[in-house]
Formats: structure tokens, sequence, C-alpha cells
């Protein structure tokens, strides 16, 4: 060895590899969508382009588009390692973070949602007692206006569960043997999904924390652990809405994920 041969330095890259084939280029699509502030039209866009430019974002866009977006939220789905797969694909993560589903038995039609708030403080609500353990994030409400039901509106809500083939909420689902539904697919990846108010694992405060009546809430959960659910929205007077949240609020200003 040549000792007078100058060293070669490898310096590290901002991206993880993608891989010995076309690392570069993906590199590049990487920081032109850096420069965009990750842009979820132009990632489509993109995708939509060619097989190589779709396998492109399955791999590598959609993920970073989601660590940008809600680094917290990534970061507890993924482990502290975001380059790890995730239960259903970044990309279904993706389009469950800027799409809201809708209503269909209301005909409230499926929209893009620019501006998101999840918390896994309000994910508690929805589990029952005995799968607290569990992680769940869950977004606010999103108000519709229910076509053909007079002044009622429906209140349109999506999740996520970490790790949901290891959680408590789907051993109670198997141990009950809850059976999946027939007609109702996943909003986000497609899967099949089991009826939360089928299995009878809606708690009541998943109600009172959306501001809806006993009953009127219903929620689905898929296979890979990703939530989709409605709810009849009531209009609460202040006195009311203080009598619902009593003793059930907490802080949870550090579990907040703005989209």
């Amino acid at each position: 060895m040549n000792s007078n041969r100058p060293h070669r330095v490898n310096r590290p890259s901002r991206f993880p590899s993608f891989g010995d084939s076309g690392i570069e280029n993906e590199q590049v699509l990487a920081l032109v969508f850096e420069s965009t502030g990750w842009d979820i039209h132009t990632i489509c866009a993109i995708a939509s382009v060619s097989r190589r430019f779709c396998a492109i974002a399955r791999r590598v866009l959609w993920r970073l588009l989601c660590v940008h977006r809600a680094p917290g939220m990534a970061a507890a789905l993924s482990g502290s390692d975001h380059s790890g797969r995730i239960d259903g694909g970044w990309n279904s993560l993706a389009k469950l973070m800027f799409y809201c589903g809708g209503g269909e038995s209301t005909r409230s039609p499926g929209h893009f949602a620019s501006e998101s708030r999840f918390s896994k403080t309000s994910g508690r609500f929805f589990l029952p007692k005995n799968c607290r353990g569990d992680l769940l994030y869950v977004s606010d409400v999103c108000e519709h206006h229910a076509v053909g039901c007079g002044d009622e509106h429906l209140g349109v809500f999506r999740g996520v569960f970490r790790e949901f083939m290891k959680s408590k909420t789907r051993q109670c689902l198997v141990r009950r043997q809850a059976e999946l539904e027939v007609k109702v697919r996943c909003s986000y990846c497609g899967g099949r999904v089991w009826s939360m108010k089928a299995a009878r694992l809606v708690p009541k405060s998943a109600a009172r924390r959306l501001g809806s009546r006993d009953g009127g809430l219903e929620f689905f959960v898929c296979v890979n652990g990703h939530v989709h659910g409605t709810c009849w929205l009531i209009p609460l007077s202040s006195e009311e809405e203080e009598r619902a949240f009593s003793g059930e609020e907490e802080d949870d200003s550090d579990d907040l994920c703005w989209l």
C-alpha cells in the first residue's frame, strides 16, 4: 500500500443508503422533494409516471414524507430507526395522514386533508380498559354535513396502531373470535377489517371524546392496524361538554402531531 496516496474520506449522507441500484437517482429525488417541502401532490404525480418511480416512492419517498411531516408519530410507530418497515407500508401511512375517507353510507365524500392533528392521548379513549397498554394515534374528528339527514353532522376520524399484530386489542378480537368484515375494506391499505362495534369493543369514552351520542359511533381496525370510523355528532352546550369530559381530560401537549 502506497503511504503517499491520499486517503479518500467518505462523507456521511444526509439520506440513508437505499440499495446498490440507482442510489444516486434516489438521493437526487429525495433532495428535490426536500426542497419542495415534501409536497404530497408532487410525490403522487411522480409515482404515477412509471413503475420505476412508483417503486422509488414506495421504498423511499413516502417514508421520508412521513418522517418530515410527523417525526414524533413516525418514530413512535417504527421505533428510533426510521428506515425500518411498518405494518401496511409507509405509503398507506402517508395516505392516512392526509386523506379523510368520508362516510360512504351518508354520501359524504372523502377528501384531501391539508391539516390534521393526531394524538395518542385521544387514542386511549378508543381502547378498552384491558388494552390501554396499546399505542394508538387518533385524529381529530372531521365534520361532514350528512346529505339527506337534515341538520345532522357526521364526524369522520382515522388512526393507526403501533405493532398491531402484537397488540392487546388484536388479542381481544381473536379471543372473542370476531369475524372479519365481508363488504368493508381498509380505506388506506385495502386490508380486511374488524368492526369494533360488532366485537363490542367500543368504550363509552370514545363517544364522549368525540361528542357523539351513545350507539352513534362505529369504527373499524384493519389487519395492519389502520383505523377509520364515523360518529353522529350532537351539539353540546358548554355545561354538557364540561360534564362529558369531566375527569377524563389529560395534558396531551407532548402527544400531538400536527401535519
